[in-house]
Formats: structure tokens, C-alpha cells, sequence
């Protein structure tokens, strides 16, 4: 293990000299600080409208109409895929950091990639980046996944939230006068918790899925930099 991370690390070093390397490293820590200040930016507003709904008494309104709780339980999947997608975020940067340097630890994707295609040929190379990219898109797809079903659960609120209000509506009462109040406060109840649901879901879906193309876009830039690095060193 310590001549494959010798032979890689001078399997690098050897194309410091190279203008092109080095113009592909600014353009590494360039789009690598782009890829932070953009998931910091949609965030930071994200959190902000929050705020402001909160200070404006929309998240209470929405705990209150929501009596099932589902709202509740779709925030903190939200909170679990961010912190997900946050650390993605941060592991494709280090990532990047990484690829900036002379050497590479083997212990990184780039450095498994280096390491596997040493003494193949350019086939079995483009097959091996393959197995990269898909690699990463698997490590990166839980993020979309747990999006996905902030909306699934959202409509789940809809399909519980009509149920509500359907079951207290009682035909063979509808025209006693006095059994319309409780039924016209069950409907309500229901449709509170059908429309608070599906908004909650569908808002904060969109809100992860914009951090998620942030991080595909940046897992895309990843894997481009580690195939080009490993084709110069094959080439080198």
C-alpha cells in the first residue's frame, strides 16, 4: 500500500510542471469554492424565509392546522436529507481540494481511481470511469431520494387529511341542524391537514432538489477532473 501511494504521488507530481495541469487546478479551486458559496447561498435563504414565516406565525398556523403531525414528520426528513446532501457537499469539495495537490491520498475516490487503472488500456480505462461516475451517483442519489419522498408524504397528508374530513360528514344527519356544526369543523380539519401537508412537502422538495442539483453539478465537475487527471497520468 505504501509503493501504490508512492508510485501515485510521483505518478502526479510529475505533471506539476505543466501548464495545462496548472490551469486545471485553478479551474478546480475556483468551481470548488463556487460549488461551497452556492449550496451556502441557497441555504441561507432557505433558512431566512423560514425565519420570517416563523416570526409571521405561518409555522404555528401550520402546527396547529396540521393535527396528525405529518407536517412535522416531513420537516425532519427535510433536515435529515440537508444534513445528508451538506456533507455530500463537503466530501465533493474535499474531493476537488484534493485533486489541487502533487499528490493523492488512495484512500479517495480520485486515489481508487488512480490506482485501478494503473497498467490498463484506454477500454478498460473508459469502463473503469464508468464504474467511477456510477460510484458517485450512488453516493449522491440518497439526497434525491429522500426529496422525492417529501412529496410522496405530503400526499399521503392529502390522501389522510380527505379521510378526515369525509368521515365526519354523515349523510343520514346532514339535514339536522344542529349535527351541521360538527361536521363543517371535521371537514375543515381534514382540509387544513391535506393543503398544509402538500404545501410543506411540495416547498421543501424544491428546497432540497435545488440543493441537490447543486451537488450533482459538483459531483459531475468531480468525476470529469479525476478521469482528465487519470488519462494525463496514463498519458504521461
Amino acid at each position: 500500500m505504501t509503493d501504490l501511494a508512492t508510485n501515485i504521488g510521483g505518478w502526479v507530481g510529475g505533471l506539476t510542471s505543466n501548464a495545462n495541469r496548472n490551469s486545471a487546478d485553478r479551474r478546480i479551486d475556483e468551481f470548488r469554492g463556487l460549488l461551497l458559496l452556492r449550496f451556502a447561498i441557497a441555504n441561507i435563504a432557505g433558512f431566512s424565509l423560514l425565519g420570517a414565516l416563523y416570526m409571521n406565525g405561518f409555522v404555528d398556523d401550520v402546527r396547529a392546522g396540521d393535527s396528525t403531525g405529518i407536517s412535522v414528520a416531513i420537516f425532519v426528513a427535510f433536515l435529515a436529507g440537508n444534513f445528508i446532501c451538506a456533507h455530500r457537499v463537503w466530501r465533493v469539495s474535499a474531493e476537488l481540494d484534493g485533486l489541487g495537490g502533487d499528490q493523492v491520498r488512495v484512500e479517495t475516490w480520485a486515489g481508487g481511481y488512480f490506482s485501478s487503472i494503473v497498467g490498463h488500456d484506454s477500454s478498460s480505462r473508459a469502463l473503469l470511469a464508468s464504474t467511477l461516475e456510477s460510484r458517485v451517483a450512488s453516493k449522491i442519489s440518497v439526497v434525491r431520494h429522500v426529496a422525492n419522498s417529501l412529496v410522496l408524504l405530503g400526499l399521503i397528508g392529502t390522501v389522510i387529511g380527505f379521510i378526515i374530513a369525509l368521515s365526519g360528514v354523515d349523510p343520514e344527519t346532514v339535514a339536522d341542524v344542529d349535527k351541521i356544526a360538527p361536521m363543517v369543523g371535521e371537514l375543515i380539519r381534514g382540509m387544513s391537514v391535506a393543503l398544509y401537508t402538500t404545501l410543506v412537502g411540495a416547498i421543501l422538495s424544491l428546497w432540497l432538489t435545488v440543493n441537490y442539483h447543486i451537488l450533482s453539478g459538483g459531483a459531475v465537475k468531480l468525476v470529469v477532473a479525476i478521469v482528465r487527471r487519470g488519462e494525463a497520468n496514463a498519458s504521461a
